[in-house]
């Protein structure tokens, strides 16, 4: 008790320092995360702002709301929702083809998996039109896979694979699927394994035990992935222009028209400002999610 007491007094000049130590680690930290955030201000926000301004303004330098107001007209309303047609489709592919990778990887031994993720991760090793020109080659009229069906008597004539919304889904498919399987895989990586394990010792199959805790747990992944993958297939432009054949419009081609046919700054600016705005309130939808999920699988 009387050591209490006697040391009572100088419990606010500690707490005094702890806030002033605080304080001072706070400045160092910011000190040190200046640069990037200066580098995050020129690259990101001065550029968005730029495009803000040149929004405003229509073909004849007048302040106006022309170029937002065009956004109502059919065809903008009908490649807005192209845009998120095929970026659900693309992210909808993505989740049934990379889930169960990511899960083989998952259960796999460090080395096999190790040896396996150098497969998922070798598309990057090449460039994005150097892959969509090798689709081209495989899916044309002429091409490797309507040659092969047509040998094999599958098909009497050669199918329309390229130049529509099939040959865009595939080329966005091949190059989006490991946005998904890497964020999954290091989610389903951290989960431990003695989870499953209780679960088989209460009675639980292992399709139970799948569904009842390790699909749960994913989640959060799965979350994180969809949103890397739907957002960068909102703002993709180089697959749909050479797949799709300009007959997909989607608001990444409508923005590249604006500029290099028509010299519209302030529409392409409009656009792009709308599509960053769709972005954000999906990543902010998506965040949202991921903590509902986290908190719903007992994540702190």
């Amino acid at each position: 008790m009387t050591l209490a007491m006697d040391g009572a007094p100088g419990m606010p000049l500690n707490r005094a320092m702890l806030k002033s130590a605080r304080r001072r680690e706070r400045r160092i930290f910011s000190g040190l995360a200046l640069p990037a955030l200066v580098l995050v201000a020129c690259i990101l926000l001065i550029p968005f702002a730029w495009l803000a301004w040149l929004s405003l303004f229509d073909a004849a330098g007048n302040l106006s709301a022309q170029n937002y107001a065009r956004l109502l007209r059919p065809a903008y309303v009908g490649s807005f929702l192209t845009t998120f047609k095929v970026a659900g489709l693309v992210t909808a592919l993505c989740v049934v083809f990379g889930y169960p990778v990511a899960y083989l990887l998952s259960q796999l031994s460090a080395r096999a998996a190790q040896i396996l993720l150098v497969f998922v991760i070798l598309p990057f090793w090449t460039s994005v039109l150097v892959r969509t020109y090798a689709w081209l080659v495989l899916l044309q009229r002429n091409g490797v896979i309507n040659d092969w069906l047509l040998s094999m008597g599958v098909i009497d004539e050669p199918l329309a694979l390229v130049h529509n919304l099939t040959g865009t889904i595939i080329g966005m498919v091949h190059v989006m699927l490991p946005f998904l399987i890497l964020p999954l895989y290091a989610s389903m990586k951290a989960i431990d394994p003695v989870l499953l394990r209780a679960a088989a010792n209460c009675g639980a199959s292992p399709s139970q035990a799948f569904r009842q805790v390790f699909l749960p747990l994913s989640m959060p992944g799965l979350a994180s992935g969809i949103a890397l993958t739907f957002v960068l297939c909102l703002g993709f432009y180089l697959t749909p222009a050479l797949l799709g054949g300009g007959r997909v419009a989607m608001w990444s081609t409508q923005i590249a028209d604006a500029v290099s046919k028509f010299s519209n700054w302030g529409a392409a600016s409009a656009l792009s400002v709308a599509l960053l705005v769709v972005t954000a309130v999906v990543l902010w939808g998506v965040r949202r999610l991921t903590d509902a999920l986290s908190f719903s699988a007992g994540k702190p």
